[in-house]
Order: C-alpha cells, then sequence, then structure tokens
C-alpha cells in the first residue's frame, strides 16, 4: 500500500480509512471540547482591555524609559571604552 516514488526512493504511507478516524473521536470527547470552549469563553469575557487612553499612556512612558536607558548605555559605554584607550 502507498505511493512510491521509485526515481528518489520515497514511500508515502497510504491515508487512515475514515471509518477508523470517527471511531476514535467519540461522542464524550466532543461534549469535552465544546466544554472547553465554553469555559475558554467565560474567562476570556473576565479579561479587562486597556482603554486607547491607557495604550497611549502605556506606549509614551515605555518609550521615554527606552531612550533614556539607551542613552544612559550608550554613555556608559563610551565613558568605558575612553577609558579602555587610555590604559591600553
Amino acid at each position: 500500500g502507498g505511493l512510491q516514488n521509485r526515481l528518489l526512493g520515497v514511500r508515502v504511507p497510504p491515508a487512515l480509512p475514515l471509518s477508523q478516524f470517527l471511531e476514535e473521536v467519540s461522542m464524550e470527547k466532543i461534549k469535552e471540547f465544546i466544554e472547553y470552549v465554553k469555559e475558554a469563553k467565560a474567562e476570556l469575557d473576565k479579561v479587562i482591555f486597556p482603554t486607547k487612553t491607557e495604550v497611549k499612556q502605556s506606549l509614551i512612558s515605555v518609550t521615554i524609559m527606552v531612550t533614556v536607558v539607551a542613552i544612559f548605555l550608550g554613555l556608559v559605554d563610551l565613558i568605558m571604552s575612553g577609558i579602555l584607550k587610555v590604559v591600553l
């Protein structure tokens, strides 16, 4: 069974019969999946998403902090490289 490409020596196994797949999917598993989706939706309904204003404020504060840290690290790097040039 299965397809075979003789030039490449590749064998492709045959597909599982649909009946075997359906036997593995029981009504109990389907009910468990539906219950999982319901619980996930209930949890998602509890989430409080930030407002547009909160997102803008967070963006501004993060941008300022990143800039300050980048400047600080740049100055430290400049000072340390100057010290190394003097020492070496």
